[in-house]
């Protein structure tokens, strides 16, 4: 599986907001892994942290022409050129420590934040990437734009761009990032049309602009410069919505834009979010990548495979772990479990149902043991051939056996005892549903 990914060195950039025109400097560090994208006021006394994610971006029509994150009245502005070089990269956790409130313009592109972070050196880390894969069609819409992404086994864009000038009309652009794709999109500069500017500098946006960071278009001609790169205007919107959608993480989907902005960029990132939110809740899945590489795992251990934790979380310790094979967990019933003050109280008795869930837990470990399985997520979608036998009461020790039954890529069946003193208090056939998370 693809790993995860940071810088090796520190390094630093300066530049000048392009809307705020103010002196900034950036400074790049590494990042441990699952610590994802996060900024650092360092201007601010307090030194505080902003997540660059969908849970902190700021509504686009707040802060318009740009995407913005912050949290508490503490803001980044203009993250969009910046994120997108971190997209194209593959960078999954960064720590930018920034004194302003907006990243530099730079040349109005993403180019010189890709040449500063391949000096600073991009390596690998010791866990997976998780990718966010689409499995079903999700659209958004506004007037006459509209964004959609539909299942895809890798990033794909297609991006239609129409504006009501004659220089810049129609153009598309269709690309496949996959990682290896070698793209000259991270050089096409921003740009706005003639007739934008004096209404733009009147909201107070544009003070760090000019014409060499920002393609001004008249009906004819760019402005006091020309186009570096072919297709440079559909590449810049390209370049924005890679920027975009970042927040909501690595992505494998084929996205169609039809003349899409910031706003709709930022709903699309926001209805990905919901989607995955909703597909993700009851899955089991391990932790990044940690299994213990031996047969007895403690509780502490338990909790970095699975995520369930009190009172839900029924496995103390595995006994014994046979990636593919088997595994051997125990539970122990004591009066203090929270089930006893509503199950029959004056006659203690654990329910059947909590049995069931104890074993799907170890089935869920057995299950994401397996190397081929590790990155995914176990669903307990059934259980068949159920037979409780005997009563488990405070005191007893239940120990499961879990037996791996037929093993395919989207499903597995995994045979279960469970015992107290020796003797078959339940059994069940319980069938998983693996799904790529």
């Amino acid at each position: 599986m693809e790993k995860q990914k940071t810088i090796q060195d520190k390094i630093t950039l300066e530049g000048v907001g392009l809307h705020t025109g103010k002196k900034v400097k950036i400074e790049f560090l590494p990042a441990s892994v699952n610590s994802g994208i996060f900024f650092v006021r360092r201007d601010l006394s307090s030194h505080p942290i902003i997540k660059a994610d969908y849970y902190s971006v700021v509504d686009p029509e707040i802060f318009p022409r740009r995407t913005s994150v912050g949290e508490n009245s503490v803001y980044i502005h203009t993250i969009e050129h910046l994120m997108a070089a971190l997209h194209i990269l593959g960078i999954d956790n960064l720590r930018i420590d920034i004194w302003g409130e907006e990243i530099p313009g730079m040349d109005g592109s993403a180019k010189d934040f890709v040449e500063c972070l391949k000096k600073a050196g991009i390596v690998e880390q010791s866990l997976s990437r998780r990718y966010l894969s689409i499995k079903e069609p999700l659209w958004v819409q506004e007037e006459d734009a509209s964004l959609c992404v539909l299942p895809y086994p890798s990033l794909r864009i297609a991006y239609t761009l129409k504006y009501n000038n004659p220089l810049i009309n129609t153009d598309y652009l269709d690309i496949n990032l996959d990682g290896k794709y070698e793209t000259d999109i991270h050089q096409a500069r921003t740009f706005c049309l003639e007739e934008e500017v004096k209404s733009l500098l009147e909201m107070g946006l544009g003070k760090g602009s000019n014409y060499e960071n920002t393609l001004v278009v008249s009906s004819d001609k760019v402005v006091n410069n020309q186009l570096r790169v072919p297709n440079e205007f559909v590449k810049h919107k390209v370049l924005d919505l890679l920027g975009d959608l970042y927040l909501a993480g690595p992505l494998k989907g084929y996205v169609i834009a039809i003349r899409s902005g910031h706003n709709l960029n930022i709903k699309l990132v926001k209805r990905i979010k919901e989607y995955y939110r909703n597909i993700t809740s009851g899955g089991v899945s391990s932790f990044g990548d940690f299994f213990p590489q031996k047969e007895e795992i403690s509780v502490e251990e338990i909790m970095k495979i699975l995520p369930h934790r009190y009172p839900f979380l029924l496995v103390d310790k595995i006994l014994c772990l046979e990636p593919g094979k088997k595994a051997v967990g125990v539970k122990n019933v004591t009066i203090n479990d929270y089930f006893f003050k509503g199950h029959f109280p004056s006659r203690p008795v654990m329910p059947g149902v909590l049995i069931i869930e104890a074993m799907a837990q170890v089935g869920g470990v057995l299950m994401l043991a397996d190397q081929k399985n590790r990155g995914k997520l176990a669903y307990f979608m059934a259980a068949d051939k159920v037979k409780f036998r005997k009563t488990v009461i405070p005191g007893d020790q239940l120990v499961i056996e879990v037996i791996c039954g037929k093993i395919k890529t989207r499903t597995g069946v995994v045979y279960t005892k469970a015992f107290v003193r020796g003797k078959i208090v339940a059994e069940a056939e319980l069938i998983f549903s693996l799904v790529d998370s």
